[in-house]
């Protein structure tokens, strides 16, 4: 069976499909996923970027099909496809190649409960409670905490001041790191995801917002603290054994204290009580055993 994936998406969307796209493997399995996205995939064959492959054009108005494009899906068994569900134009001009064809949804319905590792497993028949996981090798411990301060959205991160207050009140060296077009001065930045993640892993902790780069962390295995909100912490929040998740209707509503006895927690200052296993001020719950979810508690 030779299989063709085709995964389009934001990095995090990407990673929390990655259980299926495992799920998916046949005995040749080929994939093409964001170039970013590339270096994280480990369990394909061959992998390659979406943009290199000309699939774009598939579809699109009167052009006929570029004949290597053609001769290239006509290889296939099979195809899986996450890119183009919403497109008829896309479907027919792949199904009309005579291969085996199937679409999927790239995101869950809006506001949907179930977590988007389990929507994406159930799409292709795989079984829930699976964990997004990226190879990882040549990893180099570091007495750091990582912090990475942005996401896809202003509404999405923690004002950068609170996580610059938080950083000179930490009793562990900080580092800061951050995408090409984020403003911050001093951060480690890298052009592969693959070297970004490896470097998180080494990490006492990694810190960050509900983004791309906190599916990263967590998939990588490092210790993770996100910070989430206003989206759907269970439907979208990372999935682990070593991950932990401060929710809040809006990030305006963590504080600074909040967030440090957390992390205190979490790397057990000589401070923090023996025992202790969630912070102060935040009601627990879980929706899986997987991963922790703290709420801040509702004001009086």
């Amino acid at each position: 069976m030779r299989r063709l994936l085709i995964r389009p998406g934001a990095i995090g969307d990407c990673i929390l499909c990655f259980p299926a796209l495992e799920y998916l493997a046949a005995e040749f399995t080929e994939i093409w996923i964001p170039g970013a996205v590339v270096p994280l995939v480990w369990f394909g064959d061959v992998v390659r970027s979406l943009a290199s492959t000309g699939i774009d054009l598939a579809g699109v108005g009167d052009l006929a099909m570029d004949p290597k494009l053609k001769e290239k899906l006509q290889q296939f068994d099979e195809i899986v496809s996450w890119y183009g569900a919403n497109r008829p134009e896309f479907r027919e001009a792949l199904t009309k190649l005579g291969v085996r064809c199937r679409f999927h949804a790239a995101l869950p319905p809006r506001g949907s409960p179930e977590h988007a590792v389990d929507f994406f497993a159930r799409q292709v028949g795989a079984p829930e409670a699976l964990i997004p996981r990226i190879a990882m090798s040549g990893i180099t411990s570091q007495d750091s905490v990582v912090v990475h301060p942005f996401s896809g959205g202003a509404r999405k991160n923690w004002p950068l001041e609170r996580y610059r207050e938080l950083a000179a009140r930490l009793g562990s060296e900080v580092e800061w790191t951050a995408g090409p077009e984020d403003v911050l001065a001093g951060a480690v930045r890298f052009t592969d995801l693959g070297e970004l993640a490896r470097w998180i892993r080494g990490a006492r902790l990694y810190i960050g917002n509900d983004s791309g780069i906190t599916h990263l962390a967590a998939a990588a295995g490092a210790r993770t603290l996100a910070l989430f909100g206003p989206s759907s912490s269970p439907a979208w929040a990372p999935r682990g054994s070593n991950i932990t998740i401060l929710w809040a209707e809006s990030l305006e509503e963590l504080s600074v204290e909040q967030v440090l006895d957390a992390v205190n927690g979490l790397l057990g200052p000589p401070e923090v009580e023996a025992g202790r296993t969630k912070p102060e001020g935040f009601a627990a719950f879980r929706d899986r055993p997987v991963h922790r979810t703290w709420r801040p508690e509702a004001p009086d």
